[in-house]
């Protein structure tokens, strides 16, 4: 087994048939994101489309931060991504659909466990699969919890959120969505945004614990 940990991301789109637009719309999207995510060094490769509405990519960490970003860049997209961490077989070089190993492996069981609801009795739109047993259960019952939230935040509290995370202030977000500051701190609360962002925390410092 590969000493190194990479996580693979498996991402569809929910409800992608009912979107004659789809394969376009989330190209170019995709290639927006691959690009920030590139310079950021939050993944190895860009997101690549494998069939017409999964896309998958591969990286060494922050993946909860590119889970957030996925989430919210991708709007009004909504996605099931699944993550699998482990050993990845060879170089990593593209394309990503050519790639194998443990961590594709379980990247697969991920997505799959979201798509038949094996894992709660509530619907999930994240899961994670690893060699480590206890660390899918805290890891996967924090993003149920998550998920449970972010099903709820409406498209006008996301498009807060997505203009927020770009200029982080009030003032500035107020400005741009031509909104008063009142109503962008209200979208923000009622869309979970503090919460979203404490579920990057602290689920990325699990990681780093269990995988260091």
């Amino acid at each position: 087994m590969a000493s190194t940990i990479y996580a693979v991301l498996i991402a569809d789109v929910m409800e992608s048939r009912a979107r004659a637009d789809l394969r376009s719309l989330l190209g170019n999207k995709l290639a927006v994101i691959s690009r920030r995510h590139l310079h950021r060094k939050f993944i190895q490769m860009p997101y690549s489309v494998t069939a017409g509405d999964e896309f998958q990519s591969i990286t060494r960490d922050l993946i909860p931060a590119v889970i957030q970003d996925l989430r919210v860049a991708l709007r009004p997209l909504s996605l099931r991504i699944g993550v699998g961490l482990g050993g990845v077989d060879g170089r990593i070089r593209p394309p990503v659909n050519h790639l194998g190993g443990e961590a594709f492996q379980c990247a697969r069981q991920a997505i799959e466990s979201i798509k038949t609801g094996k894992l709660f009795k509530f619907a999930m739109l994240t899961a994670f699969v690893s060699r480590y047993e206890h660390f899918n259960k805290t890891i996967n019952l924090i993003y149920g919890l998550h998920d449970t939230l972010a099903l709820n935040i409406t498209e006008r509290q996301w498009e807060t959120i997505r203009e927020f995370r770009d200029t982080p202030t009030l003032e500035q977000t107020a400005k741009r969505l031509q909104l008063d500051n009142s109503t962008v701190s209200r979208n923000l609360k009622r869309g979970y945004y503090w919460q979203l962002q404490e579920t990057v925390k602290a689920t990325e410092s699990l990681i780093t614990c269990t995988f260091s």
